[in-house]
Order: structure tokens, then sequence, then C-alpha cells
């Protein structure tokens, strides 16, 4: 044959073959494509690559245990194994080769869990090259997700886990009126924030009410500047999500149908984060001060068809306790902060109790503050003192769900963590004494059976280059003479 038709040929092939693949992309594609039939529908394109940490058998004896189901046992053990809780209660035997910790006199808590944290996004050092937690670019930007702003080596974590926090929600900042998707985090060191992401957990929609998003904008001449423009602001999003779930809807019909022309929706992340947290796919989590803010809001969202998963900050949730129990939304709060702004001067001492103690209250102590998260044990006490001043006796079983149980509940976590039951992740903290104590301190913090934080041992530990040198902050979580 001639060179020329020879080479003709195989070029021919070439070609043909060439063809026959980008068809067969091609109709992989719109197989993909219509595959989807809601903005919803897709995988997390920057999925959880969290891989516990090897652990060993280990059984705690002999402690005053807080279960955070509301039971205390005293003189009780736990025991774990495989980073799962294996059992809880008296006089458990320990397979062979287990470690075994002595727990007298001390007490056993599940790992805690601070809803409300800005760690990574606003770390340490807090300078202005590392402000990462609000888009204050536009009145709402759903579109944005507090991961990818997270700094995983902010030794704000380790100072943290010091003080028994196990996991975490990182949340946008307070600038916009929606700012953003948070994502939930288990604490542990890692040079990735997938690697630290919580397997399968919600993730959240971040909102705010009142003073922040209508100073931001209203003193750039721009819209909302009232409490008025806030509301109108929250209400055109939610109009343009049910629009946007609407085409969809439409699109997959038509699929249904055989329609086989049908084009899908133009894809949009602002609404595909909307319209999740419409679905209830999202979990919307409201900074909210006032209590006539947080009715409008209650308002809005029987409006609109979707769920508050709870009120952050909330300092005047005692005004309508009874209106929050009976919404089923948790409140999410300081013990004691107030008067730092004109929404916040109606606080009181007293708000944790008079939620807790509504029908079907829910209540969380959350910090807020890189410093607020290494004592939440600490605010919790001041909340029960708080209590005791006005004749509200709350027992540490009950108490101790506010930083554990009452948090993986608004999470969507509860069914793995935040109790220590049977087949839950091993998120276990050791204390000195009772956590509610001035004095207390995390003697040991597992996180799925791993042993990551021991006081005793804590010069073992890495030590963060942005925290040598400094006399007044931890290197390890511990400063010298053991005080936190």
């Amino acid at each position: 044959m001639h060179e020329s038709w020879r080479t003709a040929l195989v070029l021919g092939a070439l070609l043909a073959a060439g063809c026959a693949a980008q068809a067969g992309r091609e109709t992989e594609e719109t197989r993909e494509s219509q595959a989807i039939v809601s903005p919803t529908d897709r995988a997390d394109p920057y999925p959880s690559t969290y891989h516990p940490a090897p652990s060993e058998p280990t059984l705690i004896r002999g402690a005053t245990v807080l279960t955070g189901t509301g039971v205390r046992l005293d003189g009780a053990d736990v025991l774990m194994a495989d980073g799962k809780i294996v059992a809880v209660g008296p006089g458990l035997e320990a397979p062979a080769g287990a470690r075994i910790i002595d727990a007298q006199g001390r007490w056993v808590t599940p790992g805690i869990i601070d809803v409300h944290s800005h760690l990574g996004v606003y770390p340490t050092p807090a300078v202005r090259a590392h402000s990462d937690g609000n888009e204050a670019t536009s009145p709402t930007t759903a579109e944005v997700w507090a991961e990818h702003g997270v700094w995983p080596q902010d030794p704000g974590f380790a100072t943290a886990l010091a003080g028994g926090v196990t996991t975490l929600q990182i949340l946008p900042g307070s600038a916009n009126l929606i700012g953003g998707r948070s994502v939930v985090l288990k604490n542990v060191p890692a040079a990735t924030t997938q690697a630290m992401k919580f397997p399968g957990a919600p993730y959240g929609l971040k909102m705010a009410c009142g003073e922040n998003p209508k100073r931001v904008y209203g003193g750039r001449s721009q819209t909302p500047s009232t409490r008025m423009g806030n509301v109108a602001g929250y209400r055109k999003q939610w109009i343009e999500a049910q629009e946007y779930l609407r085409s969809w809807e439409r699109y997959a019909k038509k699929l249904a149908n055989g329609d086989e022309d049908a084009e899908p929706p133009k894809r949009d992340l602002r609404l595909d984060t909307l319209a999740a947290a419409l679905k209830g796919e999202i979990l919307v989590h409201h900074h909210c001060y006032r209590a006539d803010e947080m009715a409008i809001v209650l308002d809005m969202a029987r409006e609109f068809g979707y769920r508050l998963a709870a009120f952050h900050h909330a300092i005047e949730a005692y005004k309508i306790a009874n209106l929050l129990a009976d919404a089923k939304v948790c409140v999410a709060t300081w013990a004691d902060w107030w008067g730092f702004k004109m929404e916040s001067y109606d606080g009181i001492p007293e708000n944790i109790a008079l939620v807790d103690a509504a029908q079907g209250g829910c209540v969380i102590v959350h910090s807020d503050s890189e410093e607020g998260i290494q004592r939440l044990n600490q605010e919790a006490g001041k909340a029960i003192a708080h209590a005791r001043r006005i004749g509200i006796e709350i027992p540490p079983e009950r108490a101790i769900t506010w930083i554990t149980a009452n948090a993986a509940r608004v999470l969507g976590i509860d069914d793995r963590t935040g109790t220590l039951e049977p087949g839950k992740m091993a998120d276990v903290v050791v204390w000195n004494r009772n956590p509610f104590s001035v004095y207390a301190l995390a003697d040991l913090v597992f996180i799925d059976g791993h042993l990551h934080y021991d006081r005793a041992a804590s010069d073992e530990k890495p030590r963060s280059d942005f925290l040598l040198g400094r006399k007044d902050r931890p290197l390890n979580g511990v400063l010298a003479g053991g005080a936190r």
C-alpha cells in the first residue's frame, strides 16, 4: 500500500476513535447531568478525608461519669475500643492488653462541642492577613463556605483541645444577612481542613439579625440600613431560592416524562446553599440578640417552610423561652456576656437557666471566642451559679448537656457523638475534679479513642511558633503552674 494511503488510514482511525471517545464523554456528561434532578443532588465536592488516629482498648475506672444523657454514675467505668464507646457502668472488665486508667476522684464526660467558633477563619495571630471570616462584599454571600478559609494550623485548636473541646462548628462572621456555609470539624491536628472535617456532618447556614448587617452596609449607603431592610433582604433571598427549587422540579418532571432535550437550570452556588437550607439538608443557625427579632425570624421560617436549628447569642431568649421551646429551636449563648452594644443591653445572667427551665427548652453554652472556647465547662459552671441565685438548682448531669448532647443535636451529629453511649465515637474527657469547678482542668482528652491530649505530658506535644516565647500564652494549652 502506498505510504500516503497508510498514513491517511491511520489518521482516519485515530480521528474515528477520538470522535467515538468524545461522543462517549458527551454521553457520559449528559447522563451525569440528567442524573442530577435537584440542585442538592451533587456529592460534596470537598469530602472529608478524616481518619481516626490508631487507638488501643482503654478502660477508665472508678470515676464520676456524666453520660450526657442526664445520668450521673458514681464510681463507674468507661470502656473504649476501636474508637467507640463499648460500655459505661460499674465493674467493667478490661480486655486483654487494655490500657487501664485509675480515675478515682476524677470525673468523666463526653468531649465538649462548641457550636459557635471562628477558629481557623480568625486565627492567632490576629492580623489582617488572617481575617477570613466575613466576605463583607454583599449583604448575602450564601455561596461562600467557611471551610475554604480555615487555617488548620491555628494554635487556637490546640488550646481548645486542652479545654476538652473535641468537636466544633466553624462559622462565617456576622457582617452579612446570610454569611455562608459553616463546617463541623474534629479537633485533631492536620495539614488540611478536609482531614479535620467531621465525616457526614451536615453543613450549617450562618444568618445574622440586627445591628451587624445594617451597620456594615448602611454605613456604605447600601441596603440594609435598618432592621426592616434586614428582614426584606432575607425574604428576597428565600423567594429566589424557592423559584430555583421550582425550576429544578420542572426539569425533573420533564425528564420523568421522557423529554430528552430537557435542559437543566443554570447552576447558582448561592442558590444551591439556600435551596438545601429550604429542604432541611443544611441547618440554619441565626445570630440574633433581641426577643422581638427572634420572634420575627420564627414567623419567617414558617412563611418559607424551613427549620431553624438554633439562635446564637440570643441574650433575650428568656423573654420568649416558651415560644422557642414550642418551636423546638435551641438557644446557643454565653453565661453572662452583655452590654457591649445596644442590642445586648437587656441580657441577664439567668438567661440560660430560664431557657433551660421552659418545658422542652434546649440551651447550649457556646464561645464565639478563641479564649472562651478554652473554658466552656467553667462558663456552664457560672450559669449553674446564676441559676442557684434565683432558686433553680441544676445538677451536673443536666448542665453537661449544654456543652455536649444539645450541641451535637443542633449540629445534626447526635447519633454519633455528644453522649457516652455504646457505639458512639469515643470522644471522652477525664477531668481532675467536677468540670464545673473554677479549678477544673482536663487531664486527658480522647478523640475516637485516641489520646490526643495528656496534661501531664504536655511538654511532649508539638509547639506552635505563634505561641513560643509568650509567658501569657499557653504552649500546649497549659500555662506554667498548670492553669489554663
